[in-house]
């Protein structure tokens, strides 16, 4: 079953183009699969039926896992075993008429604008390294980019005179985002000196750098947000896809239209973006409730 895992997440890279991560999710959730078809017994992936599938995802329930976790894991088996259909490797697909687990609707949490500005305001400024970082948040939540889409801009993706970068997405999906005025001043601070300082006489291509002069990893960044929220004094749990979720709030609470939303956060179905129409619909209560007389 090992081996055939390994063709799927071939095809899905060579044939399909998936994004890394992607694949890496897709692996994760079918090795826990294929882990628990061993636990039941089962040695060969023609031995398994539908009822196999169904007793995997209720357990993943039971176990408390994430209404959005089963709904992936329900779609990588899914996708599997139309591979294995297609590739003739099974003959009938025991993942036919399957339905996908109803999800519960978690509203994602997003930061105030006072927590936004209060964790800008952290970086030292005085040092190369503190203006890189400025440079990072201020770009995050200026366009909503997921962290690897940060992190994999060149110097080439940025065009400050007409105010737009270049941001590779999902499936290597091209598409054009505008930067805001803050993000282009310390944009031009970092590019002007800072990353000049941090380089070295090194030459590299990548926007963003570690101290050393290499591209910056996720888990560098990681370690650089708890480090400012923890000075911030900020108690959420700040992640950098917090700021994605903050992007789209404030941008629909201020007045955007759901599909000019949808376009810079690369969505390719609304429906995903419309998880945020219910934020800003429970800020318009919240308002309403303390200001209506008779609310």
């Amino acid at each position: 079953m090992e081996n055939l895992l390994n063709d799927f997440l071939e095809y899905l890279s060579v044939e399909r183009g998936l994004a890394k991560n992607t694949i890496s999710a897709y692996n994760q959730d079918l090795k826990g699969y294929i882990s628990y078809l061993r636990k039941a017994n089962i040695e060969s992936i023609q031995e398994t039926q539908q009822s196999n599938i169904v007793s995997y995802l209720l357990l993943m329930q039971k176990d408390g896992k994430a209404g959005s976790t089963i709904s992936r894991t329900c779609a990588a088996i899914k996708s599997f075993y139309k591979f294995l259909f297609r590739e003739h490797i099974i003959s009938s697909n025991p993942a036919d008429n399957l339905n996908t687990p109803k999800l519960e609707h978690r509203l994602p949490k997003v930061l105030s604008a006072e927590e936004i500005k209060t964790l800008f305001c952290q970086p030292d400024m005085s040092n190369p390294l503190g203006i890189r970082d400025r440079s990072m948040l201020e770009l995050l939540y200026a366009t909503g980019m997921r962290i690897s889409e940060l992190l994999s801009l060149s110097t080439d993706s940025i065009n400050l005179e007409t105010g737009f970068l270049r941001c590779i997405g999902k499936g290597s999906k091209e598409r054009i985002v505008p930067i805001n005025s803050s993000a282009i001043k310390y944009l031009k601070l970092y590019l002007n000196d800072a990353r000049e300082k941090i380089l070295n006489g090194r030459e590299s291509k990548v926007l963003y750098l570690n101290r050393l002069g290499k591209p910056m990893t996720r888990q560098g960044f990681w370690k650089i947000l708890k480090k400012y929220s923890k000075k911030a004094g900020i108690t959420k749990k700040i992640t950098p896809h917090l700021f994605r979720h903050s992007f789209a709030t404030h941008l629909l609470e201020n007045g955007a239209d759901l599909r000019s939303v949808q376009e810079m956060l690369g969505h390719a179905d609304i429906s995903t973006t419309q998880v945020y129409t219910h934020i800003t619909r429970n800020k318009i209560k919240e308002v309403y409730d303390k200001t209506h007389p008779r609310a």
